[in-house]
């Protein structure tokens, strides 16, 4: 028998925990070969009486194999065993090689064929045939010569005695599963290895902050210096650039060269550079880190980067951005930002430029330093201009290329900078400069329009490329940033701002495609009366929205967009706020809405109508308001005449759609006017109305006779007619009308605007005019608690003073405009608007309820204008109307003559009349129809219209008569 060499060791149970664990040789001289530990191998061992497996010990002075996690034979294949407490004693006839298997279900009981399997202890089994045993597979490690299987090397130790008893080899696994095998015990040993470098990197590190505790501190630039050459040290060092960032020191060390940096400056004055900010800006650290950030060596290398950049900024106090070293690498920088969307470093880059928009937003003129020059122009006119001899090359190059004005304290250093700059340029960025000016085909472009911006706002760009991430979170902040950019009083960054970059084309682009993604019928009542929309705050969810409708989503992300586009031009510098406003009148009014507006179906005008309405009440830009006012009204400011009423198409349509056959689309066409005149812009008025009362031609002038320069002891004006003559009020009683005491106490209380009245003018009769219009038996309010004339003045008072304090600025006229030197020669047209409104105030007694209610709403509206012409025409009844003119009053007589020819044949009028009120005003149920409601509806609105013109005329009058 072959002997064995190797000395046993102590028999060692191994549990489930350890099942697979390294063989170690015993400490010998002998020198194991291959075959010897095939020998072993075949040889069988006696199990113990407790159970358990044999387990080897490495020999002393012998080495462990490198690079291996455990003995020669682990990866051997071997039957699948059961947890080891439960298989000890079982059947001996187990190989060794299920020593290094890993712990698996028992696999089914072996064929009955094999012998010796179920022999009881201590009777011996005869070996297994030889032709019935598998060859041996190589040993992982050995040679195919040392695997196999063969006699035994002779040996000089004594010969092993014949075992008692021998152990069966069990069947040996297909070859498939020995692959497969073979494949998880690799893949399971390269994760052993790489958790035990996580864990000794993590450890090293915690290490390294315990040495650092305890360690004598030492002078800050000295720590500041080691942590930095930590990090480059890493590069030089390290061979495995795969690694993530993570498992490195670097984010440690660029944290403490942080908490360096703000230490040094808290422990000096303001202002006061230290040495380690001193070596940060001396040996370019932000470039070097910049470069290591764009090759993002090692992985997530541009996070750690991008977070130290932003970290340095927000926690300096002292400006940073004026250093070369600091704003060259940070353009750089931000060029990274956006090129990629939903990258692992948006939020990180979003920061980053956040910060950079904060700084700059601090320091305005800071912005500067980020306008990059670009090719100017390549027309050959230029080139001629450059030839000239009266202005200096160095001072024209310097002022063609960079188009800004720099401080005077400031334009030294920022030459010098220029021309640093320049010359520590990289050669990759020279050689991209020159690929790309190869690249132009300057031939191929027209001469005279050849002209490019003179310079490139990165940061805007960056920004722009951020706002279409789809994370919401991410475009928001780059809208923020946006925001503060364009508010920068710099003029020369608004130039580049809006000529060259595509914020303007962002803007209106998307505006057009919300706009266009909405259905096309929207219910009217869900788009006015949808939440107020703030940009940034549009999150919807349709589940938890219990009103919701088709479409309402869309509707939201457009209102909020163009809060968005509002809110931007109210912020952004006035030469800014002027060419994005006109972009999105040209690009967006224009070119999306006015086809829609223009479209002769009823349902894509009401739509269109209701989301131009819904505009026009969120719109607060001052700017944005006056090119949407220029969009709907045109720019004329000329008197209107018959014949060129059409000269701005939109704004004769929606003129005409007051007085549509479809009473929506005129209920809709006449609040969307309402809303506008309550605007504060002087040309929505001066367009609509004032332009055409401008020369007071509707007037009939009389020359002043001396017996008519003092006026009547009643109050009424030389040359006009009283009422109480006119056949049309013989009716009238006393006690329809009110006294001067009466309308004195029904006058607003005093306030320091509106003191007591001081009675220097008298107004009961002008007052009286409109209230006895409408004659007794065609009134009702009388019949009704809280539907008298007082309750409009508190409303009219508080209207009138808002509209007071928004015309204050237009410097109105106080007085009319004297006669003498008006143009009555001249044909008086009301205008298209006024004309329009006339006439559907003259068919009030045929029109549905609603209706009236709105065209009386607009009319009340443009009488409450403090304007001493639109008072004259709208509210005064003793007004010399010219032959052929009409006024407010005239029209109204003519509906009551009207009124009272048509009373007449109606029974029980005055019962109807206030069956009607009560129902309108809820105090009655519903019930039959009763006849004649469009009349009966129409006289009630005009007998309130009435009084509250009433109202109107008295607090004008009130407050043009206090000092």
């Amino acid at each position: 028998m072959a002997t064995f060499p190797y000395k046993i060791g102590m028999l060692l149970p191994l549990t489930e925990q350890h099942c697979v664990r390294k063989a170690e040789f015993l400490d010998t001289s002998t020198t194991t070969s291959a075959g010897e530990v095939g020998g072993c191998a075949q040889a069988g061992l006696p199990p113990q009486a407790g159970g358990g497996l044999w387990c080897f010990s490495r020999p002393r002075g012998v080495p462990p194999p490198r690079g291996r996690a455990g003995p020669a034979w682990r990866g051997l294949p071997g039957p699948r065993r059961r947890p080891l407490q439960a298989a000890a004693g079982r059947a001996g006839g187990r190989s060794l090689s299920g020593a290094a298997t890993v712990s698996e279900p028992e696999p089914p009981p072996p064929p009955p064929e094999r012998r010796g399997a179920q022999s009881p202890r201590g009777t011996p089994s005869s070996p297994p045939a030889t032709s019935q045993r598998p060859p041996e597979p190589p040993l992982r490690g050995l040679t195919p010569e040392a695997a196999r299987p063969g006699p035994p090397r002779p040996s000089a130790c004594a010969p092993r005695p014949a075992p008692a008893f021998t152990l069966e080899r069990p069947r040996q696994p297909q070859q498939g599963r020995r692959r497969r095998i073979e494949e998880l015990s690799r893949s399971s040993r390269e994760r052993l290895l790489q958790s035990r470098d996580r864990m000794f990197s993590k450890f090293t590190s915690i290490l390294q902050h315990a040495v650092e505790a305890l360690a004598p501190s030492l002078p800050l630039q000295e720590d500041f210096v080691y942590h930095w050459k930590a990090i480059t040290h890493y590069y030089i060092e390290t061979s495995d650039d795969k690694a993530p960032v993570t498992d490195t020191n670097i984010p440690s060390h660029l944290e403490q060269m942080l908490v360096i940096l703000v230490q040094e400056e808290s422990e000096r004055e303001f202002g006061e550079t230290g040495p380690c900010m001193e070596y940060l800006l001396h040996h370019k650290i932000l470039e070097t880190l910049y470069t290591l950030g764009k090759a993002d060596c090692p992985p997530g290398m541009k996070q750690q980067v991008l977070v130290f950049y932003t970290k340095l900024l927000g926690k300096i106090r002292q400006p940073l951005l004026p250093h070369i070293n600091v704003h060259r690498p940070v353009q750089k920088l931000i060029r990274l930002c956006g090129e990629v969307l939903a990258t692992p470093t948006e939020n990180e880059e979003i920061q980053f430029l956040c910060i950079v928009c904060a700084k700059l937003k601090q320091d305005p003129y800071l912005v500067n330093f980020f306008l990059e020059n670009k090719l100017k122009s390549l027309a050959s006119k230029e080139a001629a201009n450059a030839t000239s001899e009266d202005i200096p090359k160095g001072q024209d190059s310097l002022s063609a290329d960079t188009g800004q004005c720099f401080r005077p304290e400031e334009l030294s250093g920022a030459s010098g900078a220029e021309s640093t700059e320049s010359e520590e340029e990289p050669p990759q960025q020279i050689d991209d400069l020159s690929a790309g000016l190869d690249g132009l085909s300057v031939a191929a472009l027209p001469e005279a329009t050849v002209v490019r911006p003179n310079q490139d706002y990165n940061l805007v760009n960056s920004l722009l490329n951020l706002t279409r991430s789809p994370d919401g979170r991410i475009a928001v902040k780059a809208c923020e940033g946006l925001m503060l950019l364009v508010s920068l009083p710099e003029p020369a960054a608004a130039k580049c701002l809006t000529q060259s970059t595509c914020l303007c084309e962002l803007l209106t682009d998307r505006l057009a495609s919300l706009y266009r993604a909405l259905p096309q019928s929207v219910d009217p009542l869900d788009i006015e009366t949808v939440e107020a929309i703030n940009w940034g705050l549009d999150s919807y969810s349709h589940k938890e929205d219990a009103s919701a409708f088709p479409g309402k989503r869309a509707l939201i992300s457009f209102l909020s967009w163009f809060d968005y586009c509002d809110q931007l031009i109210k912020e952004a510098q006035k030469t800014a706020a002027v060419a994005l406003a006109k972009a999105v009148r040209e690009r967006f009014f224009i070119g999306v809405m006015e086809p829609q507006l223009m479209q002769t179906s009823e349902m894509g005008i009401l739509t269109s109508t209701a989301l131009l309405h819904r505009i026009v009440r969120q719109v607060t830009s001052d700017i944005l308001l006056q090119e949407m006012v220029f969009f709907i009204l045109g720019e004329q400011r000329e008197p209107e005449t018959l014949a060129e009423i059409s000269r701005h198409p939109l704004r004769h349509r929606l003129i005409e759609h007051c007085d549509h056959i479809s009473d929506e689309i005129s209920i809709m066409t006449l609040r969307m006017f309402e809303h506008l005149l309550q605007k504060p812009n002087e040309h929505i008025l001066y367009n609509l109305v004032l332009r055409n009362l401008e020369e007071r031609n509707y007037t009939e002038y009389k020359p002043v006779c001396p017996e008519d320069k003092d006026v009547m002891e009643n109050g009424l004006i030389a040359g006009a007619v009283d009422l109480e003559e006119d056949p049309l009020f013989t009716d009238i009683s006393p006690d329809n009308t009110l006294s001067n005491q009466e309308w004195l106490s029904s006058s607003p209380p005093t306030t320091p605007d509106h003191p007591k009245n001081d009675g220097k003018t008298e107004v009961h009769k002008i007052v009286n005019s409109f209230l006895c219009l409408v004659p007794d038996e065609a009134k009702s309010s009388y019949h009704v608690e809280g539907t008298g004339y007082d309750t409009y003045l508190r409303d009219a008072h508080r209207q009138f003073r808002d509209y007071c304090a928004i015309c204050l600025r237009w410097e109105w006229p106080g007085s009319p405009k004297a006669l003498e030197k008006c143009n009555l020669e001249a044909a008086f047209f009301e205008g298209h608007f006024l004309k329009v409104l006339f006439d559907r105030m003259g068919r009030i007694l045929d029109q549905p309820y609603d209706v009236n209610l709105q065209v009386t709403s607009v009319l009340s509206r443009l009488s409450l204008f403090p304007h001493p012409h639109i008072h004259e025409y709208l509210l005064d009844p003793y007004v010399n109307l010219a032959s052929g003119c009409r006024s407010l009053f005239s029209v109204i007589v003519r509906v009551v003559g009207d009124l009272m020819v048509r009373i007449q044949r109606i029974q029980d009028f005055t019962p109807k009349l206030l069956l009607v009120r009560k129902r309108l005003l809820g105090l009655e149920p519903e019930g039959p129809v009763i006849d004649h409601i469009t009349l009966l509806e129409g006289v009630i609105v005009l007998e309130e219209f009435c009084k509250e013109l009433a109202a109107i005329a008295f607090v004008k009058y009130h407050a043009a008569s206090t000092p």
